[in-house]
This record gives C-alpha cells, sequence and structure tokens, in this order.
C-alpha cells in the first residue's frame, strides 16, 4: 500500500513538474530587448537582439520609425533581410546575429541623419575579397560607419573592420558599405 501510494505522489510530482513547465515562457521569450537602462544615443533608442539558439527570435520594440544596425556583436553576420530585419511586429534576429540596433529617431538629432541614406556622408563598398586585410581609401577623415554588410562573413568593428592612419580597412572576408563623414 505505501509503495503504490509513493508511486502515485511520483508521478503527480512529474506531472505537476511537467505542467509547470509548458506554462512557462521559453529564454528567447525572457531575453531582454536591452540590457539594464535604454541607452539613447543621437536620439536613438540603443537595444540588443539576440538569437542565441540559430532561431528567428523578435524583440519588442517600435520600429515605426525605422532601425538600423550600430554595432554588430556575433560571429555570424548580421545582413538586413537575411539575418535581420524589422516589421510590423517588431525587430526580427536569425541565425545567430546578435547586434545592437538603433531604433528610432527618424533621424531627429541622429549624427548620420537616419539610418541608410548619405546625407551629410558618402557612401563607399570596402571588400577584403581575398580574405585578406584591405585599406580603402577615405581622404583622411575618421568618422565612418558600417552601414550595410554585404558579406556572410561578419564585419566586427575592431575585429574584422575598422580606421586607422591608412584609412578604413577590412579583413578576413568582411565585405560592406560603410558611410564617411
Amino acid at each position: 500500500m505505501i509503495r503504490i501510494s509513493k508511486i502515485l505522489l511520483v508521478a503527480a510530482v512529474i506531472s505537476l513538474s511537467a505542467a509547470y513547465a509548458s506554462s512557462q515562457p521559453t529564454v528567447a521569450e525572457l531575453q531582454p530587448v536591452a540590457y539594464g537602462q535604454p541607452d539613447y544615443r543621437g536620439g536613438n533608442q540603443i537595444v540588443t537582439c539576440s538569437s542565441n539558439d540559430g532561431k528567428r527570435n523578435y524583440c519588442n520594440v517600435d520600429t515605426r520609425r525605422g532601425v538600423r544596425l550600430t554595432r554588430q556583436i556575433s560571429g555570424s553576420p548580421c545582413i538586413q533581410g537575411n539575418t535581420w530585419g524589422y516589421d510590423n511586429r517588431g525587430l526580427w534576429v536569425d541565425r545567430g546575429c546578435r547586434a545592437e540596433f538603433a531604433v528610432g529617431g527618424g533621424g531627429g538629432g541622429d549624427r548620420w541623419n537616419g539610418g541608410g541614406n548619405n546625407r551629410g556622408g558618402q557612401i563607399i563598398t570596402c571588400s577584403s575579397d581575398n580574405g585578406k586585410r584591405n585599406y580603402c581609401q577615405i581622404g583622411g577623415r575618421r568618422d565612418v560607419r558600417l552601414t550595410r554588410q554585404i558579406s556572410g562573413s561578419a564585419c566586427i568593428r575592431g575585429d574584422t573592420w575598422d580606421v586607422d592612419r591608412g584609412g578604413l580597412w577590412v579583413d578576413r572576408g568582411c565585405r560592406a558599405e560603410f558611410q564617411v563623414r
């Protein structure tokens, strides 16, 4: 009799545990959109959105005034329209893309005049087609930002692209469009 009671008790605990676990949010649902207090730079909210499990993840942000990638964190490529984008549901990332994004602002107060246009700066494409470091001349200007990654290889500032005395450099397969001011 005691053995049957123990079996029934164990079965009840397992059943309750399974019911509790299925009602809990997934890790992707628990992931914060922005870590700590929202960071506002240039009139835009900066948020971090991650596809840590390799699957598409939505970050709940207001995308009506635009979104642009400001800093790639992952080694996996973040390519707009391919591994990240936004729609009326929010900002999404996929296939391991993890990055910081500027959300909103619509150019108001943003020193770059919004995401992707070339007002106030020249757009150039710089490529490391052979997998080695390649320099692109930017005429002594050092105010540079990545506007669109083209390559499947990661473009990470300070790692696979940056600016030094020789100009804008890309390395290890990074190919992207840069806005130079």
